[in-house]
């Protein structure tokens, strides 16, 4: 059982919640900023025009009804992915012109939707890994000025509790796409914990951000929802 833990919560972390391989060739990298207390006056500041502000709030209500309490989109249906996708859109109209360079990006945030259910944990987020591996926590720490912290906690087979972590550094690519260099995840089950495996590389496009919410999509086309937590 410990090489099932081993390879697959290993693994799924190490793909969390970017797992999209960048581009050969990448734009250069330019400054992030550092974070700010008072960060949404920052933020509005850079948006290219005013809107009315009920409107994307509104849509960060909407999306989030319904995306909460879904196993992060493994409970939705087809067409109920397409309604998400279409409120993400709209929501995209509102995102500040330079979102990398927003110091609302920092904070704690819980992973609440993919619309590829295995793209935040691989293997185990399967339907079979489902049944092996209850999630419990996903959540990504972005730290000023450029350190990003992924976890996820899980329970295996429902008694033995365990946790995927990984640390990695930031690049902004350009106005809107990140890539992060992640170390060797660390695995924990019950009181042992070690490193497994090697460097990972991911991207992901941040597509709106405010003091609630953050959407990224990846290479690939998935989307992403989190919701702050701090």
């Amino acid at each position: 059982m410990a090489s099932i833990t081993t390879s697959s919560a290993a693994n799924a972390v190490a793909k969390f919640p970017l797992p999209f391989p960048s581009p050969r060739n990448s734009p250069h990298s330019i400054s992030l900023p550092r974070r700010a207390r008072s960060s949404a006056g920052v933020c509005a500041s850079l948006s290219a025009a005013a809107l009315p502000l009920s409107k994307p709030d509104d849509l960060v209500e909407n999306i989030l009804s319904k995306v909460v309490q879904t196993d992060r989109g493994v409970l939705l249906a087809g067409n109920e992915h397409q309604k998400v996708a279409e409120v993400a859109d709209e929501l995209q109209k509102f995102c500040v012109s330079e979102p990398v360079k927003c110091p609302l990006i920092f904070g704690e945030w819980d992973v609440v939707y993919c619309s590829n259910p295995t793209s935040p944990g691989g293997e185990y987020r399967s339907a079979l890994g489902r049944l092996v591996f209850k999630t419990k926590e996903m959540i990504q720490v972005v730290e000023a000025p450029d350190i990003v912290r992924n976890r996820v906690s899980f329970s295996l087979l429902g008694f033995i509790d365990g946790e995927v972590s990984l640390k990695g550094k930031l690049t902004a690519l350009d106005d809107k796409w990140i890539q992060v260099v992640f170390e060797a995840p660390e695995l924990k089950v019950g009181g042992a914990g070690f490193r497994y495996g090697g460097q990972s590389e991911v991207k992901l496009q941040i597509t709106y951000v405010d003091d609630k919410i953050r959407l990224g999509k990846g290479s690939r086309g998935s989307l992403f929802v989190f919701q702050r937590l701090t």
